[in-house]
Parts: structure tokens; sequence; C-alpha cells
């Protein structure tokens, strides 16, 4: 399949996000570069941070979805004594600057095993939460109180690298949804000194790479929807089945429990589905047969 037919169809991106770009700023990019006007983002990244954004493009983007709710690796840098408002080195002074010296290494690890595993999670008070139809950043910024929605995240990998001169690397793989940096601000709170993120990379999106991206004024390989979405159970159908699941026709039951690639007898990806009871439903139709 040549790149146009592609573009057509509608790809993947993998793009490393330089700092100081908003997570729409790199969309926006894409956009002029590739002439698509369809793009949407797995997941948003701060300004201040770097790494992979995996973008869906043209029908793709309707497989958002599918990528946003994937695991996410990174690599980063907390900077002990220091509390910031937005947990972030980028926010005004919280509260004074404090000598960590008392806080060891053993000491950081006990309070980082708080945060391994499974946990309920406030997101920070600036950041781009919605409730109600505003943000959470627009309402901090007014002086306004920012509810308190916690919510179940998974922390399956926090590892801590060598302390020095207040400064400690850190690596972790985390569900979708998790607040770094809020988790930063914590383990500085337990430890007494204060805390505050100096430095995020996302180096991975489920089985996706920073290694492979491309800078966002040069998407790089374009990844056509059958291996963007190889991670999902697949079925092949006949020709008849094909044709009636591209136009969204519900299907019988696979023995799937979904959501589940199907798969038109010329390798083609026609859509996502999923079971509802006795049926099997389309998510997402892609293309015709």
């Amino acid at each position: 399949m040549n790149g146009s037919e592609l573009l057509r169809r509608g790809v993947l991106f993998l793009i490393d996000k330089p700092a100081g770009l908003t997570s729409h700023d790199v969309v926006e990019r894409a956009r002029r570069t590739t002439g698509m006007a369809r793009i949407g983002h797995s997941g948003t990244l701060d300004p201040l941070a770097t790494g992979l954004l995996l973008l869906c493009a043209g029908g793709a983007a309707r497989l958002q979805g599918f990528f946003t709710g994937m695991d996410k690796s990174y690599e980063g840098v907390i900077r002990l004594g220091q509390a910031t408002a937005t947990y972030d080195r980028d926010g005004e002074p919280a509260g004074p600057l404090r000598d960590c010296g008392g806080a060891g290494l053993e000491q950081i690890e006990r309070a980082a095993e708080d945060f391994r595993g499974e946990f309920l999670q406030s997101p920070p008070p600036y950041s781009a939460k919605k409730v109600g139809g505003r943000r959470f950043y627009e309402m901090a910024r007014k002086g306004e109180t920012v509810p308190i929605v916690p919510k179940k995240v998974r922390v399956s990998e926090f590892s801590l690298g060598p302390l020095e001169q207040a400064r400690l690397p850190f690596r972790m793989r985390c569900s979708s949804g998790t607040y770094v940096r809020s988790l930063v601000a914590e383990v500085g709170r337990l430890v007494g000194s204060g805390a505050h993120l100096a430095r995020l990379r996302r180096t991975a999106i489920g089985p996706y790479g920073v290694e492979d991206a491309a800078p966002p004024d040069e998407p790089g390989a374009l990844i056509a929807p059958e291996r963007a979405t190889d991670h999902l159970e697949s079925i092949g159908l006949t020709e008849d089945e094909a044709r009636a699941a591209s136009h969204g026709s519900i299907l019988g039951p696979a023995g799937i429990e979904g959501p589940y690639r199907v798969v038109g007898p010329n390798g083609r990806l026609i859509g996502i589905y999923s079971h509802r009871g006795a049926k099997a439903v389309p998510e997402v139709i892609l293309a015709p047969a």
C-alpha cells in the first residue's frame, strides 16, 4: 500500500514532542505538514514534557480511543526541597526552599513504595482536567477551589536512580490517566522536603517507543491501521460477512470479549467490534470491504 493510499484511509504517526510545545501545537504542525485536517492525539503531554505523542490521522482518528488507554512509560528527574503550585518547575514556589539533606534515598524509597501498584490519585489543580465544562487550571488561576476527584491509577514500575544535589532521576510505567507530577509532589510531601517535577520524557505508549518517532514538522513512517491495531485480537470474515460489516451490520458472536478487529479476506481492516450480549456490534467502521 503506497503513501497516498495510507493517507486516504488514515494513519498513525509517532511524534517526538520537544519542550515548550503543547500537544495541540504538535497536532497543528502535523496538520500543516500532512495537509490532513482530521488529526487527534492519544494522551496529552504538558509543555514542560518531551517525548512520544501518537497521532491518529484521517479515518484512523476514530481509533484514537483504543490507544489512549494504553500504558505509558516515562523517565524524568525529581527536584527535592521545593514544592511548587503546579507540581513542576514552571510553577511558583509553594512554601520555602528546604534542605533535603535529611531525606536519604532509603526514606524516599519508602515513600515511593506507596505509589507502586494501584491507588487513588487526584489530578493536580493546574491541569487540563474538566469539571462542569471548565478546566482545573482556569479555576486555579482565579483562586477558586478545585474539586477533588480521585481516580484509581496503576503504577507498574517506579524505579529511582542515585540522588545527587537534590536531583533524583526516575523511571516509571503507569496506566493511562496517571499524573506523574502529582505523584512526585506526594513523594516530596511524605519525605518532608517538598518536591517538584524538574524533567519528564515519555518514552513509550503501549508497544510504541520514542526511538521510532520523528519531529513534529517531519512526520516519519506512516503506520497503517492494520499494524496499528495488531495488539487487538482479530477474526477473519468471509466476503459476505465483510460486506455486511463494512456497512456497520451486527455480526454473530465470535467467542472474543473484545474489542477485536474484523478483517476481510484481502487482509484489510474493516473495523473494531465488541460483544454486547449475544451480538457483536461495531465500535468503529474504517473502510469498505
